[in-house]
């Protein structure tokens, strides 16, 4: 079977991870999480005590960083420089320097060719917000996935809560409008649908439904 790229973009906690995840699976794609690479970045800028709105300070970090994703037991793990960050890069704190160092040119250019090669060996699911517009322009398959911003709130609450993290409903609705504003004013890679993105609101639909959804359209494209 031919390799097949899958993008699939959206707002923080519209459950693109945990359903771009659960569809690579039943498919035997490869699922990388871009988000999480920006997080990690956000973590090694806040580790050094760094403005995360100063280019110049973001950019100097660029050289001391070494990302890699492993996989352990289907699940997509993160390291920076060595070290396994994948639940500290989780915080409400490192999703904000996430989305600044996103809006930075030269942090998207530090990650384009790893996103890009991983496409290009592999069958793969990738979520973010900019992958169908961005990074992977010509991929098969583009689906814009979205929810209210209250249901959003709502699951990103119950996410935070069962990792132990303490989150009070209107503070996490109120950070996620920030994050909403921030990705889509950035200059560079705004988040927006791609013309040819399937949409999909998942607002009404239960976690089974939307990974049902989303796995409808790419065999869809398997058969084409």
């Amino acid at each position: 079977m031919n390799r097949i790229s899958v993008a699939i973009d959206g707002p923080s906690g519209a459950g693109k991870s945990t359903i771009a995840r659960a569809a690579a699976k039943a498919l035997g794609f490869l699922y990388v999480d871009t988000g999480a690479l920006y997080r990690a970045i956000g973590l090694a800028v806040c580790r050094k005590g760094y403005d995360a709105m100063d280019r110049q300070e973001v950019i100097s970090v660029l050289p001391e960083i070494r990302l890699e994703l492993r996989y352990l037991l289907d699940m997509q793990r993160v390291y920076l420089n060595g070290e396994d960050v994948s639940e500290l890069i989780r915080t409400p704190q490192i999703a904000q320097f996430a989305s600044r160092v996103s809006a930075v040119p030269e942090v998207r250019e530090f990650l384009l060719d790893l996103q890009r090669d991983m496409a290009a060996r592999n069958s793969v699911i990738m979520d973010g917000r900019d992958i169908g517009t961005v990074i992977l322009p010509h991929a098969e398959v583009k689906i814009f996935l979205t929810a209210s911003a209250e249901k959003r709130a709502e699951r990103r609450c119950a996410e935070l809560k069962e990792k132990g993290q303490d989150a009070a409903l209107s503070q996490v609705l109120a950070d996620m409008a920030k994050r909403d504003a921030l990705d889509a004013a950035r200059a560079v890679a705004p988040l927006r649908q791609a013309e040819d993105a399937v949409l999909v609101d998942n607002s009404s639909l239960t976690l089974e439904e939307s990974i049902q959804a989303v796995l409808r359209i790419i065999r869809k494209a398997q058969q084409v």
